[in-house]
């Protein structure tokens, strides 16, 4: 399994899904139809989408963490 980073390319609006799906090994599609089907059931699914976009690192901040250590 990859690590959790929000990618630069293929992402919607956040790239959280994408995030999401890259770590588990399934398509960015079946993730993002996943996220909206769970929308209509009651919970937090949208703040806690806003929470992974804003602590996930996107993949130019990892990139760059990663040289800056070497």
């Amino acid at each position: 399994m990859s690590s959790l980073v929000r990618p630069t390319h293929g992402r919607m609006i956040g790239g959280v899904c994408a995030a999401l799906a890259r770590r588990f090994g399934v398509s960015a599609t079946t993730m993002r139809v996943i996220f909206l089907v769970s929308c209509l059931l009651p919970g937090p699914q949208v703040l806690l989408y806003a929470a992974l976009w804003i602590l996930l690192p996107s993949e130019r901040r990892a990139a760059g963490k990663r040289t800056a250590a070497v």
